[in-house]
Formats: structure tokens, C-alpha cells, sequence
């Protein structure tokens, strides 16, 4: 323990005589949260919250004109702007002033109702409730409703958008199919022969906390994801002290002590997991008392912080195993730097930090399972919006720890191994 002691305190004094380095590995995180979560908070409220001002050419001015209007409106998702020529919502929209313009064909509505009345006779009439020859064909042209979309609208806003539509014009067409039958069946009006009301009803249903909805929000996912990015990206300063050690010489007087190179990295490890919890802490603080100064949801931490912080040790001694691998293995800092930013950047990518892993293609997310960073996102996740139990962690935190424990042995026998030769 004396050993162990003495390594820690060496590893202090290396961190103490670097303020500009401490300084970067605690403020440059916190930096970086505040940043993603205000950019992506934005968006989430500009899809959601925020009106999407949007084109309507109403050639129409029927039924179902009137019913796609007040399902956008009725939406709370855009601001209709009604235009009376095509061409002018079409140079609006394709320079980018606006994402989206709808333009209803005329006479949408009533030629509408002219084929269904049309159809429902010819039913009846095959039934034999009606003359065959009281039935004449007339040809009615199918109708087109014209979306323009800016050419940089994301595909998902197109296809919600289009959806949308026509499940308010799938729905008028329904009501007017069966409103066509009453009127053909019975001469009173008041009689209600089919109910139109829709049979099949959907509601999301969300976990709750106590008494109340407990509903993602951005602050949830970024703040564990861009915890994990800053606990990970310690593996830069990291395998650069160790390749330091390496290049001025120190490595080589403290071999010729009676030190093992596991007590030298057991040292690394305290210290470092000492930062990662610090900057575990700082991101926390930053949920809970800055966000909601700046107009941000607040993380709700309460009850969960036993776990949190299980979840983070386990997670810095994963990123500390790594520093120490590529700190053993790395001759110089030229390698050791960029290969270890660029790595952690992969594995942020690949875990799921910056995309969802369900959005990802299926190799994607095939590879996100053997990122650490997306073992540890899991473990958050479980904590902050699936209200896991430490029973339900243990599978991550094995990850975790295993990973940790791999990559340390590993480089504990390739310097035993190099020291050999």
C-alpha cells in the first residue's frame, strides 16, 4: 500500500504542475455539454414547441381543403400562410424561405364526392336496390395534391408531412364513403346507420416517477452521453504521461526500484479516476443548477445518485484501462495524441453519443456493441430514464470492468514482454 501510495502521489504532483492541463480536461467538457445541449435543445423546440411557417395554395376552397387546414393548424407544428399562385410558393420555398408549400387542386372536394356517390351506385345497383341502367359511368379525373419541399428538408420531415396528409384526406374519403351509403339507404337525414367515429384509438404510454410522466428530454441524454466523451477523452493526457515517463528517463529510475509496473499503473488509475469522478461531478452540477438559469430542463437527479456514481467509476476505470494499453504500447507522443483522440472519437461515434444506434445501419449497430462508450451510455440510460436497480447495471458494468481489466493486464505483459528482451 506504501507502494501504491507513493505512485498516487507522484501522479498528483505530475497533474498539479500542469494547471493549463487540468484546466483543459475539467472546463473544455463542461464547454462542450452546454454547447451540444443549447444546439440540440433548439432543434427539439423547433420541431415541437416553435410554429414551422408553411406555404397553402387553396384552389380548392371545399370540405377537404378546409379539413387539411385545420389539421395543420390543430397540429401546433406550423404557421399557415395562404398564397393564390403555385409559382410564387414554388420560388419561395426552392430559394429556402420556406420548407414546405401545399397547393390543393381545384375542384378536390367536390369531384371527390362525384366518385364516391358514383362507386356507392354502382354497389347498390349490382345488389339490385337500383335500375343498371339509372347508373352512367362518368369519367372523373384522379386529383393531385403538389408538395414542394426545400430541397434541404430532412426526410423525416417530408415524410411526417406527407403521412399527415393523407391521413386526413384517407379520413374524409372514409366518412364520405359511408355518409354516400346513409344517403342512398334511408331519406332521414337524423338516422345514423354507420358511426364514423374512428374504432381504433392510440396512447402512448410512459414510465412514471411518482405521479408524474417521466418523458426524455434533451438534457437526459446529453448529459450522461457527453459525460462518457469527457471521461473517455482523458486517455490523451493519459498515454501521453506515460510516453513521458517513457522519453525523459523516469520509467527507467523507477524500474530500478522494487516497484512493479502494475503498482506504477495502479497509481495512474487512482489518479485518474479521481479526475473522471471530478468531471463526473461538474457535469452533474451543470444539469442540475445551469441549465435551468439558461432556459434549459433540469436534470432530475434525485434518488439515482448512488447509481450515477457507480456507473461512473465503472466507466472511468474502462477509459483508464485504454489510456494505459496506449500509453504502454505508444513510443511517442506523436503517436499516442492524435491516435487517442481520433479513437475515442470512433468510439463516441460508434456508441451512440452523437447518432442513436437505432438510427445507425444494421452494421453499425452490430459494432456499436463493442464500444465501451455505449455500455456505459446503456448504464446512464438505465439509471436516468428506464429507472433501473443495480441488478439491472450488472450487465454493463461487467462490460466495463472487464474491458478495464483486459486492457490492463495487456499492457502490463507487453511492458514485462519489451523489458524482457
Amino acid at each position: 500500500m506504501h507502494k501504491l501510495w507513493a505512485s498516487t502521489y507522484k501522479e498528483i504532483l505530475l497533474l498539479t504542475r500542469d494547471i493549463g492541463g487540468i484546466a483543459i480536461l475539467f472546463i473544455m467538457p463542461l464547454v462542450l455539454i452546454v454547447t451540444i445541449t443549447l444546439i440540440q435543445d433548439s432543434a427539439f423546440k423547433t420541431v415541437s414547441d416553435a410554429k414551422i411557417p408553411i406555404l397553402l395554395v387553396d384552389n380548392d376552397n371545399g370540405e377537404i381543403s378546409m379539413t387539411v387546414k385545420t389539421g395543420l393548424t390543430d397540429s401546433n407544428a406550423f404557421e399557415i400562410i395562404t398564397k393564390d399562385d403555385e409559382n410564387e410558393a414554388k420560388e419561395l420555398v426552392f430559394s429556402g424561405k420556406y420548407q414546405l408549400a401545399i397547393i390543393i387542386p381545384e375542384n378536390l372536394s367536390t369531384d371527390l364526392e362525384k366518385k364516391i356517390n358514383q362507386n356507392v351506385e354502382g354497389i347498390i345497383a349490382k345488389f339490385g336496390l337500383e335500375e343498371e341502367g339509372e347508373h352512367k359511368l362518368i369519367d372523373i379525373p384522379a386529383k393531385e395534391v403538389k408538395l414542394y419541399f426545400d430541397p434541404a428538408t430532412q426526410m423525416t420531415f417530408k415524410s411526417s408531412v406527407k403521412n399527415g396528409i393523407d391521413k386526413m384526406i384517407s379520413k374524409i374519403e372514409t366518412q364520405s364513403i359511408y355518409k354516400a351509403f346513409q344517403d342512398q339507404i334511408t331519406d332521414d337525414p337524423s338516422e345514423v346507420i354507420f358511426e364514423t367515429d374512428n374504432f381504433i384509438t392510440y396512447t402512448e404510454i410512459l414510465p412514471k416517477e411518482g405521479n408524474k410522466d417521466l418523458i426524455p428530454n434533451s438534457v437526459q441524454h446529453n448529459v450522461p452521453a457527453w459525460t462518457l466523451f469527457a471521461i473517455f477523452f482523458i486517455i490523451v493526457p493519459l498515454s501521453i504521461n506515460i510516453v513521458k515517463e517513457k522519453s525523459q528517463g523516469t520509467f527507467v529510475r523507477l524500474r530500478t526500484n522494487p516497484v512493479s509496473y502494475a503498482t506504477v499503473l495502479g497509481g495512474k488509475t487512482v489518479v485518474y479516476l479521481i479526475v473522471c469522478l471530478i468531471q463526473f461531478i461538474l457535469m452533474l452540477l451543470v444539469g442540475v443548477y445551469l441549465f435551468p438559469a439558461i432556459g434549459l430542463p433540469t436534470l432530475n437527479v434525485s434518488g439515482r445518485l448512488p447509481l450515477l456514481f457507480i456507473v461512473a467509476i465503472f466507466a472511468g476505470l474502462a477509459a483508464i484501462g485504454l489510456g494505459l494499453l496506449l500509453g504502454t504500447i505508444a513510443k511517442t507522443q506523436e503517436q499516442s495524441a492524435p491516435f487517442g483522440a481520433t479513437f475515442v472519437v470512433i468510439l463516441a461515434a460508434m456508441g451512440g453519443v452523437w447518432v442513436p444506434v437505432f438510427v445507425m445501419p444494421k452494421i453499425m449497430q452490430t459494432l456499436s456493441n463493442i464500444s465501451p462508450m455505449n455500455w456505459g451510455l446503456n448504464a446512464f440510460y438505465d439509471v436516468f430514464l428506464r429507472n433501473g436497480s443495480l441488478l439491472d447495471l450488472i450487465p454493463e458494468l461487467s462490460l466495463l470492468l472487464a474491458f478495464f481489466l483486459i486492457t490492463t493486464l495487456i499492457a502490463i505483459f507487453y511492458n514485462e514482454k519489451k523489458n524482457a528482451v
